[in-house]
């Protein structure tokens, strides 16, 4: 017997139950970010891997072990992308919509793939919302970034169960010289060092801030601090920011040892974690990334952007119990007929309906048995009302409307006066 054929692991179906908390959480953020003037972009799911390995950086995990990575047939190195960043940043050079210092405020929603031990809230296809701007340096878009998110938290019912932290990382100059620092510090104590930090002292140093073995962690408390490298515009920049927080009411902790995984931030950078979701606390983070679209062959341009895990915050959702009662009600009215006419008939009132009530989610499985199995499928549809067309009704030219969610009495409804009344029963 041949063995049943699986999704790859750490790549997931999401099923017809599990969608429609997705889509609500997918319309909120949407409609969000049309509020704010911000509009979508779509890019390939395939890069070229040297787009990855320029703007993420060659020594990070990200790279070294995590993209997965291929020769097509022609021998180029593709790579499933990991991120969106770098894919939007190279869309917006290749296409020159940020020319000329122009403006653009730009998301994305897709999958990302990295090759990770797949947990709970961890996978290795997983989906993302990312928001990209360009062309604006100062801390007001920063502030716009996190104030947005937190009004998105707002809608959600998340507030309480979320903390932001913050940290600057300073200009590439002022992370150079606080990196000799560190590193000097480091090698001195080198046999107390764990040894993934042993091999990031001399390729990612900056990681090993945010290690999570104890001893190191220990370590750090004696070791030089980043804030005091800072150069004055970005202390200027970091202290911008905090005041619009502070005005817009947000609460934030100064995280000294935040620094995200990719070389490519500078200036501010921020998370938003959780401890509702053991390990993977991290639900949204970003910051600030001034010279990656010259790193990456573009005249020097200002940006910042972030992305959130969608796996990760409808997690928290049903966790927290967040999830609107109404979302998983995908049918409204449910249209039972029985016999060819009457089912003829209500194929046309169906389209009326459809019609003069946009919106409507009307199901009709013509044919699909008798009065007593219709009447179970219209149930377990979780449609509020069924409408009934049988030979009595059609004689009479009406449609029975009975509430299946409440002991209403059924009714009767002219043809012509049907959408008028369901729009009301719909409406009570």
């Amino acid at each position: 017997m041949s063995k049943t054929l699986q999704a790859i692991r750490g790549m997931n179906d999401i099923l017809p139950e599990q969608t429609p908390l997705w889509r609500y959480f997918e319309g909120t953020v949407a409609n969000l970010l049309d509020g704010y003037g911000y509009r979508q972009i779509r890019m390939p799911i395939v890069e070229a891997t040297e787009l990855f390995k320029r703007s993420i950086g060659e020594v990070t995990d990200i790279v070294e072990k995590e993209m997965y990575t291929f020769d097509d047939r022609n021998g180029d190195s593709l790579t499933l992308r990991p991120e969106g960043t770098a894919s939007c940043v190279r869309a917006v050079l290749e296409h020159g919509i940020s020319g000329g210092g122009q403006v653009q405020k730009l998301w994305y929603i897709g999958p990302m793939f990295r090759h990770e031990r797949p947990q709970k809230g961890r996978y290795r296809q997983f989906h993302q919302i990312g928001i990209e701007v360009f062309n604006l340096d100062g801390p007001d878009i920063d502030a716009e970034l996190i104030i947005m998110t937190w009004r998105l938290w707002g809608l959600l019912g998340l507030r309480n169960a979320v903390t932001l932290e913050l940290n600057s990382l300073g200009t590439s100059e002022a992370r150079a010289n606080y990196r000799e620092a560190l590193v000097e510090f480091l090698s001195a104590r080198l046999d107390q060092l764990d040894e993934d930090s042993k091999r990031r002292l001399s390729s990612n140093p900056l990681r090993i801030l945010d290690t999570k073995v104890p001893e190191t962690q220990a370590l750090l408390v004696d070791a030089p601090k980043l804030a005091d490298h800072l150069d004055e515009a970005s202390k200027v920049h970091f202290e911008g920011l905090k005041a619009r927080l502070d005005a817009a009411g947000i609460p934030y902790v100064i995280n000294p040892k935040l620094v995200r995984g990719l070389d490519y931030y500078s200036k501010t950078v921020f998370e938003w974690v959780t401890d509702k979701l053991g390990a993977q606390g991290t639900v949204c983070a970003g910051g600030r990334y001034d010279g990656l679209v010259e790193q990456m062959g573009g005249k020097p341009t200002a940006g910042v952007g972030f992305a959130m895990g969608i796996e990760r915050l409808v997690l928290l959702l049903e966790t927290l119990e967040q999830v609107p009662s109404d979302i998983a009600r995908q049918v409204d009215v449910y249209f039972c007929a029985f016999g060819e006419a009457a089912e003829l008939q209500a194929l046309v009132l169906a389209e009326q309906l459809r019609d003069r009530l946009p919106g409507l989610r009307l199901q009709m499985n013509a044919g699909a048995g008798s009065f007593k199995s219709q009447f179970k499928k219209a149930d377990k549809s979780g449609a509020l009302f069924a409408l009934i067309l049988g030979e009595d009704e059609l004689a009479q030219q009406v449609v029975g409307l009975k509430p299946l969610r409440d002991n209403g009495e059924q009714q009767h409804i002219s043809w012509a006066a049907l959408s008028e009344q369901l729009a009301a029963c719909l409406q009570a």
